[in-house]
């Protein structure tokens, strides 16, 4: 499959998605996005349009401790890191955005990290 294709037909499925998720102060929306190299987590309030929390791959606390970011294992660090963020702000219960991506490999490592660091969804 053409990559432009592919991508055009991801983007189909996120918007699709994003007409039935929103996130709201109480519980925030955990949008993926990942690239061949990083991958990347926010909590973003739909409600004013901001990030309440956000890791990736290229934080500075993960970056010296990751060989690289492109793999699943650096998806259950950056998962496991903004849990930690996340319960620092007091949020416990978030709405799980995947982005278009399908649920496994590096997408579903972040999302049962950030389970297991405390966040319910």
């Amino acid at each position: 499959m053409r990559p432009d294709l592919k991508e055009s037909l991801r983007k189909r499925r996120h918007r699709r998605v994003r007409a039935k998720i929103f996130g709201t102060p109480e519980r925030p929306r955990l949008n993926v996005s990942r690239s061949l190299q990083h991958i990347y987590a926010q909590l973003i309030d739909d409600t004013v349009g901001h990030t309440l929390v956000c890791a990736s791959t290229v934080d500075k606390a993960l970056r010296s401790t990751l060989k690289t970011g492109g793999n699943v294992e650096a998806a259950k660090a950056v998962g496991k890191l903004l849990a930690e963020r996340a319960l620092q702000k007091g949020i416990t219960s978030v709405v799980f955005d995947r982005g278009g991506y399908k649920y496994h490999g590096r997408v579903r490592a972040l999302a049962e990290a950030a389970r297991e660091g405390g966040l319910r969804f």
